[in-house]
């Protein structure tokens, strides 16, 4: 193949695959912006929209895959420390209001009356033979 052709198609491929690499960096940016926003129902979503467009760029050989791996790993670290760190927030805040609330009184229950004596039965006799 001449040399000037080769150049005309590694310059259309650099092209397709900036614009890959591209979405791909975006859409990460997006979903850690989202995740350190505390926006988790939305930053879930850009999380799977970013693993979605690092899945294809590795199928197409844009990036390595080991390469995509890394950075959906990475990605789904932080969103994971993230929920987690708002389920314990969630659960303070829930044991707050818990110890603000003042514990309902109990009635306290009628005493019962003590059941009557038994009286002692008569002593048996023995019979003597």
């Amino acid at each position: 193949m001449p040399q000037s052709k080769l150049v005309r198609k590694t310059e259309k491929r650099q092209l397709r695959n900036r614009a890959v690499r591209s979405r791909a960096k975006t859409f990460i940016t997006r979903a850690e912006k989202l995740i350190f926003a505390g926006e988790l129902e939305s930053a879930q979503a850009a999380v799977a929209e970013s693993i979605s467009a690092l899945d294809k760029a590795a199928e197409k050989g844009i990036i390595n895959r080991n390469n995509a791996a890394r950075r959906k790993s990475r990605l789904m670290k932080k969103l994971n420390q993230a929920q987690a760190s708002a389920a314990e927030v969630v659960m303070e805040e829930v044991v707050e209001v818990e110890e603000e609330k003042p514990e309902p009184e109990k009635e306290p229950k009628p005493e019962k009356k003590p059941k009557a004596e038994k009286k002692p039965k008569a002593e048996k006799k023995k019979k003597g033979k």
